[in-house]
């Protein structure tokens, strides 16, 4: 016995040991229950009534136990039985001895009827070998022993015969071994049904299957490492349910599989009990990943991890690392790609990190924060997310409130929930997307599948002392498959007796589950668990507690359910499973059967920039979200949503169990039942009570009942005669009789009763135990006999022995006797010479003797002469027969021949018939395609004339807006002559100003008196208005901080400006009383700091309310506890009642039951009768009392809920009022300050006109002390305002006249120049929105928001720099006078920058034009290119494949070509990278070209300005004005000149270093490219010499090539058609696109005929249609591509049909080479050519799918683009608006800056007024330039900051490119040594191979020699044994003689041998 097989048979000759036989016969064996062992075996020595008095076999020990504890032990003929259903005791103490028994002879496999039952042996055993799969191929399982095999054989040969679907169906325990017998089955499968031969190495007995079953076993620790974890129970435990579909075609080869996953316990991935680990993957990940992977992925340290709960927990015999390049390995046969290799592992380094994001409680609130946001920026980083989002999306996520959405802040224990949350699903959709990548790589052979065999690997029945929604989801799938498996036995019975003919009443097993099932999952009438608990979902205040009660409620009277009897019951109700009572918690059912998530998390997980992550949240619309759940717990009232709006973990778990019912219904299933032994994984050890309860919870004890309700013991009618016909002595009469007549004689005889059997067509059925009486009685028969047999065996040696001893008497009496007479005759005379004369006697005789010796031998002649007469005849008829038979043979050949002859013609016509039929198919598949074609085309072709006419209704529609425009431009021109003469009107109040200015000039001098003594005041009024000014800023920032009131903040500014107005009145009209405005100002400064008391008292009322919520909050939630208990005592209390209510009808029952006749009863009856209605009453009373209490309670919650609604609802109220009024205060403060600011302004003046060496002193000390360049700027500023205020004091006792006058024209002039400047600045905004239009389309699309931001920035900029210049202009202005020639000087300028725009804008236009046509064509160059490096992309994969042709199908060849296809898929990475770069190369050039642009632009407009510049210097020189002043206006002018060119100096720094960075860009591209170069150069060689060596080859092959090159062309010539046909189509597109360019640019001509205002319009309405045309155009594009990609579909199903055709010629090939293997080799060679044209043919296949896979790519490319331009559309639709909204502002602006005119003209009556508001503008202005400057700087840092960082990531992307170069070299290096390794290896095994051969020879010698040397002793044994026959006789005579008794065999032997000489 080999040692496989040890563990395989059982040892007969220990089981048919008679001893053990007879033991069990006299004892009276049984199996008495023992709490340590289960059973113990004992043998029944007395009865006692109900109870026996058992002696125990192993310790002696009597002990007393009730009968119907008794089980039966089976004879000792059933020990170790293959098949317990064949058991005649069958119990559970017998079904646990006969595992047991197996168990620790090593049989781990046993049957049990359908089951295979497996318990795991905790060590290997060598039963999966090779040669054991050999000996299970093709076997039936009856005649072999009990193995996964042999299951797995009979379902795959089951399905090979009855074309029928195979289910194998592997439950148990977590440890069982359901994994391993799963891989079994796979190996098995994978073995058998190989599509490749197997291949055997000489030295080495690896299996190497074809590419698919490799990935069908390889499948295997992918999903071990991502879904199994080491747990108490089992170091490798699976943590998912999962069912394996093989797919078989038609000669039962795999064509492909599918894997489906169930309950996946996610929740191990962020916590783990004790000594247990997370999944695999995570350690996996850890320990094996290089630095480089552990940089990318950022990961730490084991204990670094908080969902790592146990740190690094290693699994003995078990490396990490190994694993991890083994799961490496497996991803790389499952050809799954590196990038979705690192997606995967970032995914799980996310989750890790996800677990170390800690929250913080706030101090004063609940609200969570984060105050580290380390493992949340690595999370981002990991997942393509923003940091500040994601962060925002866990603390404050938005919630939807009704139909409003809000931000509602998390608590700590909410934020730590949604991040676990996320953790969970984050990995359980990974795993989801694993599982649907293993299956598509499976499932990519394109071979239709015939049948499947299904193997479902799933947890048993679960059973512990508190079970969650987990176990009742595990249970009800397992009652599910008891069902099956109870229906399945059902259906097998029926057939059984149906087949054998015997009447049984039917029942269906599997109806008795259905009770519990319909418990679990009825919708409704009631409904079930299930039902409930999703009705409960929907419900916002539902709780587990309320999901209890209402499933209580409704499912209470169930016979399958259970309520806790107790109220301290931990569990919350009881379900009466198939394997026994289960407890249920309902902790958080709800919440799991929701399974919620942040959607916050989720959409932004959705919109991530990783494509992988992107990919996992695709169907962010199914989860539930957290305003779900959040309206479950805080906002009641908040959550109403629709029944069917998501679907929860139980529906999706019932539908997932319902689909694979009706698979394994659809199935022939198969079971094999896993238990674990022992929990310690010790080898050999067996724990009784543990395999019983696995045995009740995996059905195996329920199949036992079932086989109990019918006939389980069957035995044929020969062998049940032939055994028990001992007892039926004289029942069967001699001669033949039929068996089943002999049975019934028998079974009549042995008088049976007839309902304990059944007699069929051949078999004889019995009940359980039966067969073990009829063995007692035939025991008892045969120790009858044997004693009797010995008796008489016995007797007879008796008597024999009494015999020999008398004839011993009697011959030593004759032999006495006669030695008497002897010694008395020997000397008597006579005697003597009688003892000479007797001899010569019979020489008388000797003549008579011879006669008849003669007489004799003449009768042996005459026979022997008769019999060679007949001898004669004989062989003579012998001959002549076999002539006859001869004759016959030859005949019978010849028929063979023909019968042979016909049935190949038949098979070919069939074959025949079955290929026309074939390309019938085919054809008219092709036709319906071309119908399906034309029918698209024609769809198409509408869809173009829709366009055509939608672009007609655009034109309609364009010119009905250009004539609205015309109509428009007549309005504007009426207002244009209104204005002029509004113009008019003001030259004549201009005139009457001048009369006017002339009595304010005395006053003027009075008020210059005045001011010398309010210089005094104004340095009080300096301190004040510091402080003031610190406190502005303060409240500037934190109205920065509050973005909500902004608005409020603008609206606030506006009226700061007409309070400002009326303060500047107020200062003229109180400018004779000061001493009252000190007074006012002590008020002022009073009302202000009540004012502060004021906040900081309605602070605290604030404070105090805030507090009185906080206890309204405590008492609110204190009365909810109140209603709480009152509901669970209503409960209790409804409890209680139907309690009482179930008593008194046990009471009434009781009564009827005992029901009498007599009168005491009655009374009884009635005395009963009076305490039930008592009781009933009292029941009622107390109910109603319960109901009023509870009215009263819900009335007084109400109240006080009312009450604290009210109280909440005036602080809210309060909190209004005090905000608003905190406004009104803030507002007069800031009113306050103004004035303050004004007042010091003033001061600040006069002081400064009066002490020049202070001012210089306290500016110098403002230069020391202010340390930031914005104060020092103001400073400087400052210093400049004062000198000019000096000269103008100068002047005014001078030019009083001039400066009157100036005034006056100032204001008129201010108003024209105002209007100028905004029409300058609409008209630079126009022309800057229509540059940063430009640039967005340019630009890609990661940079689109950062261009945009950009250019703004430079809008800006331009913007202030204008300011800044006109503003110089107005003060240059101001100070002269104006007479008509400046206006007319300030016409002719405006005229001229008009006339610029113009030119500007036609420019614009032109460079649009441009740039569309240029876009055109690089699109139209960018797509042939595509198409050319695509082309040429085939034409190199036709060379390797023509390439491949050539050369033999050797593994090492196959690893070559792989690796070839590695390097071209490289290469095409390089270019694509090296494109990609080369648009990174334009933009920057375009950027430059813009910088440039937009720099020529400046200088144009400083120019320009310039010569404005100097035409008011002329004139103002003709006014006289002094030469110094001149000169300091010119070095103001020309320090900002300076400051402007150090600006431009700076700008051309940055774009030089851009420059420099793209001249870096192309050398290291050029270097790449060159290193590229030559790697090609020097694969190319390599090729060359390859194909030289090849070429003998290629002549060979060149005619099948020919044949091959004609079919090409023809496909070729077809494609070129098609692509004529294309390119006719997108001419037509071309000229449709032309058409459309030309009528845009007649618009566009139309359009710039408008003038002034009406232009902004145009140019917005422009840049809109520029947009649509441009989606249009994508949208074309896209219908182009889509119209590509139905053509690829088209070329890919001919492939797939050409595909068919030669999978159809190839199959016919094998038939005919399987069929005529021995006529030539001729056959065999076309076979090689067909399979490499197979070959080809495949591979063209896999390059269609490719093309496919581009065109997708390019479609969701086309898709995204146009996406991009909505965005782009929308955002011009948005500025539209803006620029619409800043025009009607502008014109109030106009209206009131008009109003103010009207209102200044009123107040220049006096001259102080008229000098006052000329300084104040002044002022005004200057602080205006200065802010603008300030600005200017920010922005210029701003642009050297984004240039700094645009240079920095050039620096990371030429280092990456560097890193790329350096890797695909190692790359090259790893690859050349791999092959240098491969060409050692493979001469290595060919010496292997010759050695071996050399090998084989010499023992073929040796075999050889020795055969002959054992034929020669054969030959030698046979000569000597001849020998000894004939010589040795007498010797083995003499030896035989002596032996007596027990050697009278060893007698016959001899005696028997010893004739055998003579007929020699």
């Amino acid at each position: 016995m080999s040692a496989a097989d040890k563990f395989l048979y059982v040892d007969r000759n220990v089981v048919n040991n008679p001893l053990a036989q007879a033991d069990w016969a006299t004892k009276k064996l049984v199996w008495v229950p023992s709490e340590r062992l289960g059973f113990e075996a004992g043998s029944v020595k007395e009865e006692r009534g109900d109870e026996c008095v058992v002696e125990l076999a192993d310790s002696g020990k009597k002990i007393k136990v009730n009968k119907d504890d008794i089980q039966k032990m089976n004879p000792p003929k059933f020990s170790k039985v293959e098949d317990m259903a064949e058991l005649t005791c069958l119990n559970e103490a017998s079904v646990l001895h006969n595992l047991k028994e197996r168990y620790y002879s090593g049989l781990i496999y046993t049957y049990s009827g359908l089951f295979c039952v497996v318990i795991n042996p905790y060590k290997n055993l060598p039963i999966y070998s090779e040669e054991i799969v050999e000996m299970y191929k093709g076997k039936k399982r009856h005649e072999m022993p009990p193995h996964i095999y042999a299951i797995t054989d009979t379902a795959y040969r089951s399905m090979m015969q009855d074309r029928e679907d195979q289910s194998i169906l592997c439950t148990g325990e977590s440890g069982a071994g359901k994994t391993e017998n799963t891989k079994k089955v796979i190996q098995y499968l994978a073995h058998v049904a190989s599509s490749h031969k197997t291949k055997k190495d000489q030295n080495s007995s690896i299996l190497s299957h074809g590419e698919l079953e490799k990935q069908l076993l390889q499948a295997n620790p992918i999903l071990e490492a991502f879904g199994n974890a080491k747990t108490v129970k089992n170091d490798n435990s699976s943590r998912f349910g999962k069912f394996i579909r093989i797919n078989f075609d038609v000669n039962g080869y795999i064509v492909g599989a599918n894997i489906e996953t169930y309950l996946l316990e996610k929740s191990r991935a962020i916590r783990q009990a004790k000594d247990e680990r997370t999944f695999h993957i995570f350690y996996y990940l850890l320990t094996g990943a290089g630095d480089k992977l552990r940089n990318e992925l950022l990961l730490e340290n084991y204990n670094n991890y908080r969902f790592l709960s146990n740190g690094n927990v290693t699994i003995p015999g078990q490396q990490d690392k190994d694993l991890f390049t083994e799961t490496l390995e497996a991803f790389r046969i499952m050809s799954i790609p590196e990038d979705e290799q690192i997606g995967l592992l970032k995914v799980v380094a996310s989750v890790l990190q996800l677990g170390n994001m800690s929250f913080k409680k706030e101090r004063h609130t609940d609200q969570a924060s984060m105050p580290d946001n380390t493992a949340a920026q690595k999370v981002s980083h990991l997942m393509g997310m923003n940091v500040t989002d994601f962060t925002r999306a866990i603390l404050s996520p938005r919630i939807k409130v009704g139909r409003d959405y809000v931000q509602k802040a998390q608590t700590q224990e909410q934020a730590e929930f949604a991040v676990e949350a996320l953790a969970k699903a984050t990995y359980e959709r990974m795993f989801r997307w694993l599982v649907m990548r293993i299956n598509k790589a499976l499932d990519k052979t394109k071979r239709q599948g015939a049948s499947f065999i299904g193997i479902l690997d799933i947890a048993g029945f679960e059973i512990f002392e508190l079970n969650s929604f987990e176990q009742l989801c595990i249970n009800y799938t397992n009652e599910k498959l008891q069902q099956l498996f109870n229906h399945t036995m059902f259906i097998l019975e029926q057939e059984e007796y149906q087949r054998e003919g015997i009447e049984w009443s039917f029942i269906d097993f599997g109806l008795d589950l259905q009770p519990c099932i319909d418990l679990i999952e009825k919708p409704a009438n009631p409904p079930g668990i299930l039902a409930l608990l999703d009705e409960e979902c929907w419900f916002p205040k539902a709780t587990d507690k309320s999901f209890v009660e209402k499933v209580l409620q409704e499912q209470g009277t169930h016979p399958k359910f259970f309520k806790p009897k107790k109220l301290k019951d931990e569990a919350d109700f009881s379900v009466i499973h198939y394997a026994g009572k289960v407890d249920y918690k309902a902790d958080e059912w709800l919440m799991k059967n929701m399974d919620p998530l942040n959607d916050n998390v989720a959409s932004l997980l959705n919109q991530s920039t990783d494509k992988f992550v992107s990919e996992l949240w695709r169907d962010v619309d199914r989860i539930v979200g957290l305003d779900k759940v959040s309206g479950m717990s805080d906002m009641p009232g908040a959550f109403k949503t629709r029944k069917g709006m998501f679907r929860t973990v139980g529906q999706l778990y019932k539908e997932q169990l319902s689909k694979l019912m009706a698979t394994l219904r659809n199935t022939n299933p198969n079971f094999v039942r896993c238990i674990i032994p022992n929990h310690e994984k010790k080898a050999g050890k067996l724990d009784p009570h543990l395999v019983l309860d696995q045995l009740r919870c995996n059905g195996v004890l329920e199949g036992i009942r079932i086989c109990r309700q019918g006939f389980p013991n069957r035995i044929v009618f020969q062998e049940f005669r032939q055994r028990y016909e001992i007892l039926t002595p004289n029942s069967i009469p001699k001669g033949f009789m039929d068996g089943k007549q002999a049975c019934v004689l028998m079974i009549k005889s042995l008088e049976l009763d007839p309902n304990l059997y059944r007699i069929g067509q051949s078999k004889v059925f019995f009940r359980a135990g039966v067969l073990a009486h009829l063995e007692e009685e035939r025991d008892m028969k045969i120790t009858d006999i044997i004693i009797s047999f010995q008796a008489w065996c016995r007797g007879y040696v008796a008597r024999k022995a009494f015999t020999r001893r008398q004839q011993q008497l009697t011959a030593m009496k004759v032999i006495q006797r006669n030695c008497a007479a002897y010694l008395k005759l020997r000397n008597w005379q006579w005697w003597r010479l009688f003892t000479k004369v007797k001899p010569l006697l019979q020489v008388s005789r000797q003549e008579e003797e011879m006669q008849a010796k003669d007489d004799e031998l003449m009768k042996v002649k005459e026979k022997h002469l008769y019999a060679e007469q007949q001898l004669q005849e004989l062989e003579q008829k012998q001959s002549q027969l076999n002539a006859e038979k001869m004759a016959l043979q030859e005949q019978l050949q010849a028929e063979t021949e023909l019968c042979a002859e016909a049935e190949e013609m038949r098979a070919r016509l069939a074959a025949r018939k079955q290929e026309l039929e074939e390309i019938l198919h085919d054809l008219e598949a092709r036709v319906e395609e071309e119908e399906e074609r034309a029918s698209q085309l024609l769809s198409e072709k509408k869809k173009m004339q829709q366009n055509i006419g939608d672009l007609e209704q655009q034109l309609d529609e364009e010119e009905a807006a250009r004539q609205k425009l015309q109509l428009e431009k007549v309005t504007c021109e009426a207002k244009m002559k209104k204005i002029e003469e509004h113009v008019m009107v003001l030259d004549d109040q201009n005139n009457k100003l001048l009369k006017e200015k002339k009595l304010m000039e005395e006053r003027i001098s009075e008020f210059t008196t005045n001011l010398a003594e309010e210089e005094e005041k104004s340095k009080s009024l300096q301190k004040l208005k510091n402080k003031h000014e610190a406190m502005i800023t303060d409240l500037e920032d934190r109205l920065r901080r509050e973005e909500k009131q902004r608005q409020e903040l603008e609206k606030n500014r506006r009226k700061l400006d007409g309070d400002f107005n009326e303060i500047h009145d107020q200062i003229a009209e109180l400018q004779a009383q000061i001493a009252e405005l000190r007074a006012q100002l002590a008020k002022k400064e009073e009302e202000l700091q009540a004012a502060l008391a004021r906040i900081e008292e309605e602070a605290a009322q604030k404070n105090l309310a805030q507090k009185k919520i906080r206890e309204m909050e405590a008492q609110l939630s204190e009365l909810q506890e109140d209603l709480e208990l009152e509901r669970q005592a209503r409960t209790k209390a409804e409890k209680h009642r139907r309690d009482l209510g179930e008593e008194l009808e046990a009471l009434k029952t009781e009564l009827e039951d005992t029901l009498d006749s007599t009168a005491a009863q009655q009374e009884l009856r009635a005395k009963r009768e009076t305490e039930v209605t008592h009781l009933k009453k009292t029941l009622e009373d107390e109910a109603k009392v319960h109901e009023q209490q509870l009215v009263e309670m819900r009335q007084k919650h109400s109240q006080a809920f009312d009450e604290l609604n009210e109280q909440l609802e005036q602080a809210k109220r309060n909190k209004v009022s005090m905000e608003k009024a905190k406004q009104a205060l803030e507002s007069e403060r800031n009113e306050l300050a103004i004035e303050m600011q004004t007042l010091m302004q003033g001061k600040g003046e006069s002081e400064h006109r009066r002490k020049k060496a202070e001012g210089q002193v306290q500016e110098l000390l403002v230069k020391h002390s202010e340390s930031e360049r914005q104060r020092l700027e103001q400073a400087e500023k400052m210093a400049k305002m004062q000198a000019e205020l000096d000269n103008v004091n100068s002047l005014l006792s001078d030019l009083e006249g001039k400066s009157i006058k100036a005034t006056k024209d100032c204001s008129a002039v201010e108003s024209s120049l105002r209007d100028v400047q905004e029409l300058l600045q609409e008209e630079t905004r126009q022309k800057l929105a229509n540059s940063t239009r430009l640039r967005q389309l340019e630009d890609e699309q990661n940079n689109l928001r950062e261009q945009l931001e950009e250019e703004e920035e430079a809008k800006r900029n331009v913007e202030k720099q204008l300011q800044t210049v006109q503003a110089q202009l107005l003060e240059m202005k101001k100070k002269v006078e104006q007479d008509a020639g400046c206006l007319e000087a300030a016409e002719e300028g405006k005229k001229r920058l008009q006339r610029d725009m113009e030119a500007l804008s036609l420019r614009l236009e032109e460079k649009c034009s441009a740039f569309e046509k240029l876009d055109k064509t690089k699109t139209r160059v960018q797509q042939e290119l595509d198409d050319l490096l695509v082309d040429q992309d085939h034409l190199r994969q036709i060379v390797s494949n023509l390439e491949k042709k050539q050369k033999k199908f050797d593994q090492m060849l196959a690893e070559e070509k792989t690796i070839s296809a590695r390097y071209a898929e490289e290469r095409d990475r390089a270019e694509a990278e090296a494109r990609e770069k080369d648009t990174r190369a334009l933009a920057l050039t375009r950027e430059l070209d813009s910088l440039m642009d937009t720099k020529e632009e400046l200088d144009r407009n400083n120019k320009l300005l310039r010569a404005e510049m100097e035409d008011l210097v002329s004139s103002k020189d003709d006014v006289g004005k002094s030469v110094h002043e001149l000169e300091k206006s010119k070095r103001a002018m020309e320090q900002q000149l300076e400051e402007m060119k150090t600006q431009l100096e700076e700008l051309e720094d940055e774009l030089q270093a851009t420059e420099d960075a793209k001249l870096r860009l192309e050398v290291n591209m050029q270097a790449m490219k060159a290193q590229y170069e030559r790697d090609l150069a020097g694969r190319d060689e390599m090729g060359e010499e390859k194909k030289r060596s090849l070429v003998k080859q290629v002549r060979e092959m060149e005619m099948e090539l020919e044949d091959e090159r004609k079919q090409r062309s023809a496909a070729v010539a077809g494609r070129k058609k098609l692509e004529l046909d294309l390119k006719e189509l997108e001419a037509g597109i071309d000229m449709a696109n032309k058409n459309r360019d030309e009528a845009l640019k007649q618009l566009k001509k139309l359009q710039a005929q408008m003038k002034d205002l009406m232009r902004e319009l145009e140019d917005t309405r422009m840049s809109r249609e520029e947009i649509l045309a441009q989606s249009k155009e994508t949208e074309k594009k896209l219908k182009g591509m889509e119209a590509d990609m139905l053509q690829m579909q088209e070329e890919l199903a001919a492939a797939e049909r050409v595909k068919r055709q030669a999978q159809q010629e190839r199959d016919e090939l094998q038939d005919e080479i399987n069929s005529q293997a021995s006529k030539n080799a001729l056959v065999a060679e076309e076979k090689r050519r067909l399979e490499a044209r197979i070959a080809q043919l495949e591979e063209e296949l896999e390059e269609e799918q490719c093309n496919t896979e581009l065109t997708n790519d390019r479609l969701k490319k086309a898709m995204l683009q146009s996406d991009q331009m909505n965005v782009e559309l929308t955002a011009e639709r948005s500025t539209c608006q803006r620029v619409e909204g800043a025009r009607c502002q502008l014109e109030r602006q106009n209206k009131e800056l008009k109003l103010k005119l009207q209102e200044l003209e009123g107040t220049v009556k006096s001259k102080y007024k008229a000098n006052m508001a000329a300084l104040e503008a002044k002022i005004a202005q200057l602080e205006e330039q200065l802010d603008m400057e300030t600005r200017e700087r920010q922005g210029a840092t701003k642009l050297v900051r984004r240039t700094e960082k645009k240079l920095k990531e050039i620096i990371l992307q030429v280092d990456d490119e560097r890193r790329n170069t350096e890797q695909y070299k190692d790359q090259v290096d790893k690859a050349n040594s791999r092959m240098k390794q491969l060409k050692r290896q493979l001469e290595e095994a060919e010496e292997e191979a010759q050695r071996a051969n050399a090998n084989r020879r010499k023992l073929q010698r040796e075999l050889e020699d020795a055969t002959e040397s054992a034929d020669a002793m054969n030959r030698e044994v046979s000569t000597l044994k001849s020998k000894l026959r004939r010589n040795d006789l007498p010797f083995t005579v003499r030896r035989t003689v002596p032996r007596t008794g027990i050697e009278s065999d060893e007698e016959s032997e001899p005696k028997s041998e010893a004739p055998e000489p003579k007929p020699e």
